[in-house]
């Protein structure tokens, strides 16, 4: 084989192999991704089917940052207010999870 039967050949033949293992893993991770959302959903309906507390709430302060024309930001807070939050992995019932939301208790908007 010369060289420019192996350039119009394509030469590389890692690219197909190296494609194919990429696309497994990518498969594989959204497939475990699915296994971990249908076992938390499971054990979610199961305690609010034995009512064992599925859901909490936490405190989240919520305010707003105006920014002004001069280059300044005038802050303006709300009184902190009780959120229901769900004690999983993943959001369920419209509801973020608790861990996600002790972690974003400060809330900002910009306006």
């Amino acid at each position: 084989m010369t060289a420019v039967e192996d350039s119009k050949t394509g030469g590389n033949k890692t690219g197909p192999w190296l494609r194919r293992i990429a696309l497994r893993s990518f498969l594989a991770g959204m497939g475990l991704l699915g296994i971990a959302y249908g076992a938390d959903y499971s054990v979610f309906r199961y305690r609010l089917a034995a009512k064992r507390q599925p859901f909490g709430s936490v405190t989240v302060e919520h305010y707003y940052a105006v920014a002004h024309k001069d280059g300044k930001a005038e802050i303006i807070f709300d009184p902190p207010v009780q959120k229901t939050c769900v004690h999983s992995l993943f959001p369920h019932a419209g509801d973020p999870p608790c861990w996600f939301l002790i972690r974003h208790a400060e809330q900002r908007t910009n306006i």
